[in-house]
């Protein structure tokens, strides 16, 4: 029987050598043990299998092995094997099958660890707060949220996904705080994801997502601490194995305006904060175009003085104003995709250079007008307050699509475009919350406080989109 069981997994495997078949003998019973040599530990393999079964060598002579098995290894340990997948799947899985003759197989956890250690945030950095950040290790990141909430109220739904890579996914709530609508919402959409393999958590955004928009409705997190504050407002954090990042459920469009450090900081500080991020939100979209505007069509809306000093900047310049614009902005982007590209001794170096090089060059050869540059790079610099990478590329998008308006119809094409934008972030939602909220549908003491940060004692109540029990933060 145990020969038939060795050839069968010898064939379906294509006799893959990094699976290995140990054969021992006890009691003259045959005993197969088979694992993936690169997914397990050896030392674990000794510790729990062959030392153990070397002691029962002992004192066992006639009694069922895997009952005195399961009394000497931790429960969680041990498992039992369903059918021939769930065999596959925990051989690849860090599994060490052991196959006794004229009995169940069953499995024993001997994993490797594969993971690199906790770190240091590198997108979400902030100078006062927690250090660590999430890792690859499934266990270690729901440890480190653990770690942080201690309560029974802190509920994980696991769900494995991908037919290829049956990956693990944690679905993370608060259970006395969680709407259960929103709850039902992201498990009947995580139950319907069909796919070979899931090899990140952006897999499952992209899948949640399900729209056709720039700007992120679904915040990923390297930071545990920020994934734990979400959690007690009444959010979701799904934590997917293999994946540094975890995702926040729903996400809203002020929350892109708030950074990690804003936690840690004082609040009149950070409020201040805030008004220039939404300054700079403005700055980066609608500057250059309204410079094409006013430039090229509405003369007027400047002073004469200003007007022939732009002139006089543009004399000799061959292209057309919105031309200009989008080659600078083109250039801009290709500075900023090869300084991420790039090694990080050398891109900062190499795009810095780029820039001051190119920009005085283009200026020097009459292609570009020096205002422009300007404009240019102070709308590249407003979009760096923000260190959310889709709203980046989500202003990068609308700062062009501003421009090509601004280029048909000068001021009227931007109020245009402008009723575009704000339309197109009407229509979207997070885990079917309205995404502009609390501006739609409108709550006056949460539109404060997306702005203004109140003093911690003050922060007592919860969004009531969020939940529909708790609001207030004590009663709990």
């Amino acid at each position: 029987m145990i020969e038939k069981i060795e050839q069968k997994i010898k064939k379906d495997f294509k006799n893959s050598p990094d699976i290995v078949f140990r054969k021992i003998k006890i009691r003259n019973k045959k005993i197969l043990l088979i694992y993936n040599i690169t997914l397990t530990n050896s030392n674990n393999i000794n510790e729990f299998i062959l030392e153990k079964l070397t002691t029962l060598k002992k004192r066992i002579t006639n009694k069922n092995i895997y009952n005195h098995l399961s009394n000497i290894i931790p429960e969680n340990v041990i498992q039992d094997i369903k059918d021939k997948n769930d065999l596959y799947t925990k051989i690849e899985s860090g599994f060490t099958i052991v196959i006794i003759e004229k009995q169940k197989p069953f499995a024993i956890e001997t994993k490797e660890n594969l993971s690199r250690g906790i770190t240091e945030p590198l997108t979400e950095q902030s100078i006062s707060g927690p250090k660590d950040a999430f890792t690859e290790n499934y266990q270690t990141n729901i440890g480190l949220i653990r770690k942080r909430i201690k309560t029974n109220k802190l509920g994980i739904k696991e769900k494995t996904i991908g037919k290829q890579s049956k990956t693990k996914v944690a679905i993370l709530y608060m259970n006395n705080i969680i709407e259960p609508n929103l709850l039902k919402t992201i498990e009947e959409k995580l139950n319907h994801i069909d796919i070979d393999a899931i090899l990140d958590s952006t897999y499952i955004k992209e899948i949640l997502e399900n729209n056709q928009s720039p700007f992120p409705t679904i915040i990923t997190t390297e930071r545990p601490d920020t994934a734990s504050i979400s959690l007690l407002e009444g959010k979701i954090c799904i934590l997917t194995e293999n994946s540094p990042y975890g995702l926040i459920i729903p996400t809203f469009f002020s929350d892109l305006f708030h950074a990690v450090e804003d936690n840690y900081q004082n609040s009149i500080n950070v409020t201040f904060t805030r008004i220039i991020r939404y300054t700079a939100f403005l700055i980066a979209i609608i500057l250059p175009a309204l410079h094409v505007a006013i430039t090229t069509y509405d003369h007027e809306a400047i002073p004469v003085t200003l007007l022939v000093n732009f002139a006089a900047q543009r004399e000799g310049v061959p292209f057309p104003l919105i031309a200009e614009a989008l080659g600078l902005t083109l250039v801009f982007e290709l500075l900023r995709e090869s300084d991420i590209r790039m090694p990080h001794l050398s891109g900062t170096a190499i795009s810095i250079l780029g820039a001051i090089v190119l920009g005085d060059a283009a200026v020097a050869a009459g292609i570009v007008s020096p205002i422009m540059v300007i404009v240019i790079a102070l709308s590249a610099i407003s979009s760096l307050m923000f260190s959310n990478v889709g709203m980046v590329n989500a202003i990068r998008f609308w700062r062009i699509f501003f421009i090509i308006f601004a280029g048909i119809a000068g001021i009227i094409g931007i109020f245009f475009a402008s009723f575009l934008l704000i339309g197109h972030l009407s229509s979207l939602k997070s885990g079917e919350k309205p995404y502009l909220y609390p501006l739609a549908p409108f709550n006056k003491r949460f539109l404060k406080e997306v702005i203004i940060k109140k003093n911690i004692k003050k922060e007592n109540k919860r969004m009531p989109v969020l939940t529909d029990k708790n609001y207030t933060r004590s009663n709990l």
